[in-house]
């Protein structure tokens, strides 16, 4: 098998699957990536979610 490669899921899915990806990637459960998401990003004034964004944007979904 290859090396692991970062997806957006498509059973992990709660907008984009970002996050859902992010922890299968890790072996991280879903909820608790999406919790430090929001986070960081209300600590962040926001900054979270433009990368969040983009994030969905670069990141291939799983097929």
């Amino acid at each position: 098998m290859g090396p692991k490669k970062l997806l957006r899921s498509n059973e992990n899915k709660m907008i984009c699957g970002v996050c859902g990806g992010i922890g299968e990637y890790f072996n991280m459960d879903p909820t608790l990536i999406r919790l430090l998401w929001v986070l960081l990003s209300l600590g962040s004034c926001g900054t979270g979610l433009l990368v969040y964004i983009i994030a969905a944007v670069i990141i291939p979904e799983d097929n």
